[in-house]
């Protein structure tokens, strides 16, 4: 048959890529979204200045979130279990983040129908809120999944969580959340710097090297974090074969404390991943010192993809671990949709991919250039 013109083990490894192409992607093009949204209070003073900033990003970002609509399809159609267990356990945090990005757009439409400073102020913290929320909790989910999620299936392979809303903010996925923050902080402020005039642009370059050294410093804390033993990782000591149909009860798991090192230590190449985490964060913010903020955009999306993928192979080939049922973890082994529905989504993404990227290539190059003052107070259709 057509799909077994790739087997059902290759899929499954490019699948996982994709998924974190897509975590990626988003990180990069919306991330400066929420860094601009999150950068309101303290890279703008005025009224006009606000206006600016959120018509920096007016153009572009409803184009942006196509990457997290992605993402959370892919997650839907090619790791069904994984979608099952993780919006399960994850539903308190995922419900904030809705209201968050429902709140962003209401509050760009909104705080220009009635030009009064409380009305306007009100809508400027809900744009705060809604670049603030998702990116921590984002981090979060991803601290979250690093030291392992409360769920286990039960022999019908219904997924069932034990743990609590509140349980999701221990200490270390709250670093990797105020990781998030930050990194998405520098992204927006590259951004600020490359699209707009002084003061704006001053703000946000020293607001942007700032981001730059936390978010360097957060990232070797969480690295140290799991160096010393204190995260929990995960091996499997035996697994059904690697083509066969997902079954996640057919594997035996064990925590180890420093499994989450394994990979680099069997894959030096993996090293490249924390490298360019830290020098993308390092160049952006020499770069935004010597006033090069197209230049600094470029390195700031480097050290996202750097601390993604940082992340990502440090999991591998684990996808969703489970803290207090192991042998229930989800890896990419075990936790796919059929080898026929894997080979219909790649030709699909082989095909409609391609025509997003260029799209999004298009529309930054219609609308590039700074804004400026004049801009948004001449134009009517302006926020």
């Amino acid at each position: 048959m057509i799909h077994e013109l790739v087997d059902y083990e290759t899929l499954r490894v490019i699948w996982w890529a994709l998924l974190g192409l897509l975590l990626i992607g988003f990180a990069i093009m919306d991330g400066f979204d929420m860094g601009v949204a999150i950068l309101l209070p303290f890279t703008t003073k005025t009224d006009t200045e606000r206006r600016i900033a959120i018509n920096s990003i007016a153009p572009v970002w409803e184009g942006n979130q196509v990457w997290f609509i992605l993402g959370g399809g892919a997650i839907f159609a090619a790791w069904p279990l994984v979608y099952a267990a993780a919006f399960s356990g994850f539903y308190g945090a995922m419900f904030l983040v809705l209201i968050a990005l429902i709140i962003r757009p209401v509050g760009m439409k909104y705080r220009s129908k009635i030009f009064h400073p409380i009305w306007r102020a009100v809508w400027d913290c809900g744009l705060f809120l809604g670049g603030f929320v998702p990116s921590l909790v984002f981090g979060i989910a991803f601290g979250n999944i690093l030291t392992g999620v409360p769920f286990y299936f039960d022999e019908t392979l219904r997924s069932f969580y034990t743990g609590s809303f509140l349980d999701l903010f221990s200490p270390f996925p709250f670093i990797c959340g105020l990781l998030s923050v930050s990194l998405f902080t520098m992204h927006g402020a590259t951004y600020l710097a490359l699209k707009t005039h002084d003061p704006i642009t001053t703000r946000s370059k020293k607001a942007g090297v700032r981001a730059a050294l936390v978010s360097m410093i957060l990232f070797t804390v969480g690295w140290l974090w799991i160096k010393n033993g204190w995260v929990p990782g995960y091996n499997i000591l035996e697994i059904s074969g690697f083509d066969e149909p997902s079954n996640p009860l057919g594997k035996i798991v064990t925590q180890d404390t420093y499994a989450w090192l394994t990979n680099y230590r069997l894959y030096p190449w993996m090293w490249a991943a924390p490298a360019l985490g830290y020098g993308g964060a390092c160049l952006t913010a020499v770069l935004l010192l010597i006033k090069h903020p197209g230049k600094a955009f470029i390195t700031s999306a480097v050290a996202q993809l750097g601390v993604i993928s940082t992340a990502g192979l440090s999991l591998f080939p684990f996808i969703l671990p489970s803290s207090t049922h192991p042998s229930s973890s989800l890896t990419i082994w075990d936790a796919s949709s059929s080898h026929m529905t894997l080979f219909i989504m790649l030709a699909s993404v082989i095909i409609f991919l391609p025509l997003v990227l260029i799209y999004t290539a298009w529309v930054f190059r219609v609308m590039r250039g700074k804004v400026s003052e004049e801009d948004v107070l001449t134009n009517t259709q302006s926020y």
